[in-house]
């Protein structure tokens, strides 16, 4: 997932994208303790995903606080 990817999405589709990308993170961690992932990066990726689209809300909500003073 790209920076233009996050900039288009919604702040109610950053949320669900983050919620799910975490879900997916979870499920990857335990099934790489179960039996080793093919790719074990895919994890690394996922973690990145995440921390940007964290950091795009955050962004976000800092610029809205400071719209509003």
């Amino acid at each position: 997932m790209n920076k233009e990817d996050i900039r288009e999405l919604t702040d109610e589709e950053l949320v669900e994208k983050i919620s799910s990308e975490q879900l997916r993170y979870k499920k990857l961690r335990f099934n790489h303790t179960v039996s080793p992932l093919d790719n074990p990066l895919v994890l690394r990726g996922v973690r990145r995903d995440i921390a940007r689209l964290k950091t795009e809300l955050k962004n976000r909500q800092i610029a809205n606080q400071k719209e509003q003073a």
